[in-house]
């Protein structure tokens, strides 16, 4: 498919979205390897954490038994037990959010800074780019199968609960086993959100902007409004889109395509969705809904719920009537 290919010579959706982003095969340079290193140890435990999560089956016919039972002492064990590697795991995945973090914000550093233009360090630092868009990817999944989940936000609040009623009790968990309150505080926040990661994510991003006065806040909004542009134009280009090897890169651009409209939703003043946005919003919300309805429902409704500017009153109707669920 080649590293960086031109694609067009026209003024892609107005900010220069005018090349192809090898999203399959870019590989670091020299002088990328000690980043791409950094963050490639942080995605490789990212495929651990997705397995982990499509594997979750949660304990919920253990706490319906220990609910329905509570003088049982053996059953309320039996509940304990199965809810506790459980926790584990939430544990792993909440304190996973913040090693994503980041190495979000290690390829914003990269990609943002004044060196060059944001276009120019997505065309000559495409395996960083490429890194940025496994990080969206990954977001996107986690969610997905997070909100497809209630078994999650059930066995945390059993667990809460049987914990706090050991405390009132004077019991003691094994403390090997026990998360502590403070960092229960901090999970029940994370999971409380219907899209953690993104959260997370857009959280980090904006508080990359305000710790960096110094780097003007459109080196990061057309950084984010550039990937979109070409994550469009890929999608939208028959001959470029044939390119892919796989029609698993398909759903890859979209889901990356939605991440960074809704990071720089979060970041820019006005949002992505007004007139003057950078971000083709009519034709990237098009170009999802030429796909199959089950590979993108999920995609729309992160557009629907976890944008922030989508209601504003600069937001056209015309862009709203397009996001209506059907």
């Amino acid at each position: 498919m080649g590293n960086l290919i031109k694609v067009l010579t026209r003024d892609i959706d107005n900010n220069g979205g005018n090349f192809f982003l090898d999203f399959e095969n870019a590989q670091p340079s020299q002088s990328e390897t000690a980043v791409w290193e950094e963050v490639n140890q942080v995605l490789t435990e990212a495929r651990v954490v997705l397995e982990d999560l499509q594997t979750y089956r949660g304990a919920g016919e253990e706490i319906r038994q220990a609910i329905q039972s509570p003088g049982v002492e053996g059953v309320q064990e039996k509940a304990w037990s199965a809810v506790v590697p459980l926790v584990g795991k939430l544990k792993t995945f909440y304190e996973f959010s913040q090693k994503l973090e980041s190495s979000l914000r290690c390829l914003l550093d990269v990609l943002t800074s004044s060196s060059s233009t944001p276009t120019q360090h997505l065309e000559q630092k495409q395996s960083l780019a490429r890194q940025f868009a496994h990080i969206l990817h990954f977001t996107l999944r986690f969610d997905e199968l997070k909100m497809t989940n209630p078994a999650i936000q059930n066995d945390f609040s059993y667990y809460r609960r049987t914990i706090s009623r050991m405390r009132i009790n004077n019991l003691s968990a094994d403390a090997g086993n026990e998360v502590n309150n403070e960092m229960a505080n901090r999970m029940s926040l994370f999971y409380a959100s219907a899209t953690p990661m993104l959260k997370t994510l857009s959280d980090a991003t904006s508080k990359f902007v305000s710790d960096n006065p110094d780097v003007p806040i459109e080196n990061t909004t057309d950084c984010l409004s550039t990937m979109a542009s070409v994550c469009k134009v890929m999608l939208d280009t028959p001959e470029y889109r044939t390119r892919f090897t796989s029609e698993e890169t398909v759903l890859f651009c979209l889901r990356v395509m939605v991440g960074v409209i809704i990071l720089y939703d979060h970041v820019h003043p006005a949002g992505a969705f007004v007139k003057t946005s950078n971000i083709d919003m009519k034709g990237c919300i098009r170009v999802l809904k030429e796909q199959p309805p089950s590979g993108v429902e999920g995609l729309l409704n992160a557009l629907r719920y976890t944008t922030k500017h989508l209601n504003d009153e600069a937001t056209s109707k015309h862009i709203k009537h397009m996001l209506l669920p059907n």
